[in-house]
């Protein structure tokens, strides 16, 4: 792979429309325990529009809150400072990523489909398995495959080589970094890092297909992972899987997670990312 392709790939990634101020501040958020919901109200009142698309989230059955959200205030105290935030978060990336993706054969919603169920799959896998502690996998899992908005056009370019490659049984995403140099999970960490993103969400997103490098181990990586393992082996994301996926050993010991929760949390996943990703599509 020629370095000028390499630096097209990565000035693709400067130009990348960046995360909305109201978004990345909120996730800095997150890591002060003592937030007031001043600050909150500080940051989302002059967007009207911003506001008006949590509230309506903060609505969904998805939650399940019986008494009707009005204002930022009742969402806080509600929903608690990590769920506004992660709707805040998928509020403001919706539009950038209900996109076709060439490359890749994805039509329009298809990649935000695909994001939205590995939200849930995660989500469901902390909330079922009460060993496993970790803060925000449902931003991690909902920006896991950003990278492909940037490669697919370069994946494109060189489809007829790294297809050739996959059909002998190599990962795609093993078969694209041959050809390219980079993979969309290492170019997804670079958008985020231009983001300005937590550095856990970043190392979940570089390392969502290779659990089991030196520089990953993370219980939020590991999250990630098996929750796009999940989704691509059950569909549940409408994305068809296209081969079989084997898991890590690995991920599955440090987890502890037995196997037969995998049907529980696919019943959930379909049951809820019809309702999720027609809500979360804002714009």
């Amino acid at each position: 792979m020629s370095e000028e392709k390499i630096n097209n790939i990565l000035a693709r990634v400067q130009s990348f429309p960046t995360m909305p101020g109201a978004g990345a501040k909120m996730l800095l958020l997150l890591k002060e325990p003592d937030t007031a919901v001043a600050e909150i109200e500080e940051i989302l009142r002059y967007d009207p529009g911003l506001t008006a698309n949590v509230l309506k989230l903060a609505n969904s059955a998805y939650f399940g809150i019986p008494s009707k959200i009005g204002s930022l205030k009742q969402a806080v105290i509600l929903l608690g400072l990590k769920n506004l935030t992660q709707l805040v978060v998928a509020s403001c990336v919706s539009a950038i990523m209900d996109k076709s993706v060439p490359g890749y054969n994805l039509s329009p919603g298809d990649l935000w489909r695909h994001s939205v169920a590995v939200s849930i799959a995660a989500e469901a896998l902390v909330k079922d398995h009460k060993r496993v502690d970790v803060e925000d996998v449902f931003t991690a899992g909902l920006l896991h495959d950003v990278g492909k908005l940037v490669l697919g056009y370069f994946v494109n370019e060189e489809l007829e080589a790294i297809q050739s490659i996959a059909a002998k049984g190599v990962p795609f995403v093993v078969a694209e970094n041959m050809i390219l140099g980079t993979d969309h999970a290492e170019i997804g960490a670079h958008i985020l890092a231009h983001w300005n993103l937590p550095a856990d969400i970043i190392n979940a997103v570089r390392w969502h297909h290779d659990p089991d490098s030196p520089d990953a181990c993370t219980t939020q990586m590991d999250v990630v992972y098996l929750a796009n393992v999940l989704c691509q082996a059950s569909d549940t994301s409408g994305q068809a899987a296209g081969h079989a996926v084997e898991l890590s050993p690995t991920v599955i010991d440090r987890l502890r997670i037995r196997l037969d929760q995998f049907e529980n949390i696919s019943e959930k996943v379909a049951y809820w990312v019809d309702e999720l990703s027609n809500v979360l599509a804002f714009n």
